[in-house]
């Protein structure tokens, strides 16, 4: 890997075990990486709101204030920056706990450096290709529905709400940037899920399935939500 490639990718690590956070710290600077290293939830929320980072590596056993609670906080504010938790427990209560806040992978202490950064690397490419469409499409009316893909929410034209998931936003915003293509089950993954996750073609279809729910007047007859058997999905205004 080129350190040109990454050198302006900015990390917040949060974790009080010195020791931990320094060999860290280290690694990530060793592949590129600026990184501001803080050792509790207070100080993390500060420089979260000072500084413009791309990427969050958080410990969950926190003093002063639990990762749990500096996800939330973030998230209220940012939902786009990935943030990877670091934590002692292995229960997963723990890992549905912070998936449910918004985390975007976790690991669980000890674990393998090289896998760290790998994970740290995946995530920033994932959220890199996903800020290249977010640039060009913050929002879009289909057909009275007004979709705002910064806070993830529709308005139907009867002004009714409905909040998209992460998934579900970054699919929906994948096919109208690309609208009147066929975008390919690869591309998808690649974009969406990122490359540590596969899931079947019919997480796809059924996420399709929801688009026609929603925005169709008669899903059983869609004019914009296609799948084109064998090579991807489709969108047409």
């Amino acid at each position: 890997m080129t350190h040109n490639s990454i050198n302006m990718k900015r990390i917040l690590l949060v974790e009080d075990e010195i020791s931990l956070q320094e060999t860290i710290k280290l690694n990530l600077d060793l592949e590129g990486y600026k990184v501001n290293a803080v050792g509790d939830g207070k100080s993390a929320l500060k420089a979260f709101k000072q500084e413009r980072f791309d990427l969050i590596v958080l410990d969950v056993m926190l003093p002063e204030m639990d990762g749990f609670k500096v996800c939330e906080a973030i998230r209220l504010e940012n939902k786009e920056i990935p943030i990877l938790f670091l934590t002692a427990k292995n229960s997963s209560a723990d890992k549905i706990a912070g998936l449910r806040l918004g985390a975007d992978d976790y690991l669980t202490k000890p674990f393998n450096l090289e896998e760290m950064l790998l994970r740290v690397q995946i995530l920033l490419k994932r959220s890199g290709l996903s800020a290249e469409i977010k640039e060009s499409i913050n929002s879009y009316n289909l057909d009275g529905f007004q979709i705002n893909f910064q806070n993830m929410m529709v308005t139907s034209p009867a002004n009714k709400s409905v909040s998209l998931t992460k998934k579900e936003n970054a699919l929906l915003r994948l096919l109208i940037e690309r609208k009147n293509e066929v975008v390919s089950r690869e591309s998808i993954l690649e974009i969406v899920w990122g490359y540590d996750v596969y899931p079947s073609t019919r997480t796809i279809d059924n996420f399709i399935v929801t688009f026609r729910k929603l925005f169709e007047k008669d899903p059983s007859e869609p004019r914009h939500f296609f799948s084109v058997r064998g090579v991807g999905y489709k969108f047409m205004e």
